[in-house]
Formats: structure tokens, C-alpha cells, sequence
């Protein structure tokens, strides 16, 4: 199976990097260029025709969603996700309008980026499954494409329980500059690693916690979280 080719426009380096790390354990995916801002964006689209690009809306030179119309001449099968801070309703409308996969606010958690692009990988092995749609193959793309979008404003996870939330918090204190992965983490806890995870990114999001990538001699790099 081939490689799912993903670029990134950010115009901060550092989140742009983040963001590369995200999709480094996600199966399937490789990341083709990183642009930091409109100019190298297109020019970068026109070069690489990536299958997914990762768009930001404040770039100095031009906004991202000012970018769609040309994105869409210049690499007309590539999808687009807004990965953004931008909330105000004329710059969502127009990101709607150009058929955006997916709009994220930042800040956003590992697991709601997983899960956008998880979708979407499903979504496009889907399309290249059927040749000819029938009514039931276009609803079933359109419902999960208006699942995504449904969680796009959602910047922390569903379903903390606080109690749960300060065990997890003390875990981290407790593991000091050792840091646990997510399945140590739910090895702890007596859950999922899934859920382990959503505990785990969402002291992140609110500031306590912290999150490196641990590159080992073999295999995947894993996600350690610290204390943050």
C-alpha cells in the first residue's frame, strides 16, 4: 500500500514540527515538505501533490483560506485540513466553502488530530474501493465527513472524570523525568490505552503536562509524557 503523502504549512516552525511528530505514528502516512508561509505553500503543493495538506490560516505574507482558491487550481486532488486559531465566523464560512475536510482549533490534542486523520485515511481508502456510488456509498461519505466537522471546535476530550484526572496527574509527578508512555500509563490506571492517552493530552492542553517524542534504536518513536 502506498504512502499517504501529507504536507504542513505553518508559519512557526515549532508547531509545524509538532505536528510532523503527530503523524509519525500514524501507520501509512509520510510527511512530504514543510512550507512557513503562502508563497512556498504553493509552490511546494505544485511540486509534491501531496494526497493531504495541513493548513494554517495567520501566514505573514497571506491568510491559508485566501490560499484555497489556488490550492484547488493548482493541486486539484489534494484534501485540505485547517489546523488553525483562527475562530472568526467569515474565516470558517470560507473554509466550508472550499470543501475543507476537517477545521481544527488549536489547541488541539494528539488524539483529536489522530483521529481526523484516521478518518480521513478511511475515507480515501474508501473512495478507492468503489467504482461505481450508489445513494447508500455518497451517504455513508457524507455522514462520516459531517462527524468530523461536528467535532471541529472541540479542543479538549469528552469524558474527563476529575477524580480519574487527578490519578493521572500524580502518576506523571511520581514518574519524574523517567515519563510514562500511554501504555504504561494505562497500564496504571486499569484502562485503555485510549483512554489513557485522552487523560494524558488533556493535561497537556491545560498546561499540565508535557509531551517528546523518545527515539529508540528499533522500532516506532513512542510519545513519553512528563509532568508538566
Amino acid at each position: 500500500m502506498d504512502l499517504m503523502k501529507v504536507m504542513i504549512s505553518e508559519d512557526d516552525f515549532r508547531v509545524a514540527e509538532l505536528h510532523a511528530q503527530f503523524l509519525r505514528v500514524v501507520d501509512g502516512v509520510e510527511v512530504v515538505g514543510k512550507a512557513l508561509n503562502g508563497e512556498e505553500t504553493l509552490e511546494m503543493l505544485e511540486e509534491q501533490q501531496p494526497d493531504l495538506l495541513l493548513l494554517d490560516v495567520y501566514m505573514p505574507d497571506q491568510l491559508g483560506v485566501d490560499l484555497l482558491h489556488d490550492i484547488r487550481s493548482i493541486a486539484p486532488k489534494t484534501d485540505v485540513i485547517m489546523i488553525t486559531a483562527a475562530q472568526e465566523k467569515e474565516v470558517v464560512e470560507k473554509a466550508l466553502k472550499y470543501g475543507v475536510f476537517d477545521y481544527i482549533i488549536k489547541p488541539i490534542t494528539m488524539e483529536r488530530f489522530q483521529e481526523t486523520i484516521e478518518s480521513y485515511q478511511e475515507r480515501k481508502k474508501r473512495m478507492a474501493q468503489i467504482e461505481t456510488f450508489d445513494q447508500e456509498a455518497v451517504d455513508q461519505l457524507i455522514k462520516s465527513s459531517n462527524e468530523a466537522a461536528a467535532t471541529t471546535t472541540i479542543s479538549v476530550p469528552k469524558g474527563i472524570d476529575p477524580l480519574t484526572l487527578e490519578k493521572v496527574e500524580r502518576m506523571l509527578s511520581d514518574a519524574g523525568d523517567k515519563g510514562l508512555t500511554a501504555e504504561q500509563a494505562s497500564g496504571k490506571m486499569g484502562a485503555s490505552k485510549t483512554t489513557a492517552r485522552r487523560y494524558l493530552e488533556y493535561l497537556i492542553s491545560i498546561g499540565k503536562g508535557r509531551a517528546e517524542m523518545n527515539y529508540g534504536k528499533v522500532g516506532r518513536p513512542q510519545r513519553k509524557y512528563y509532568k508538566g
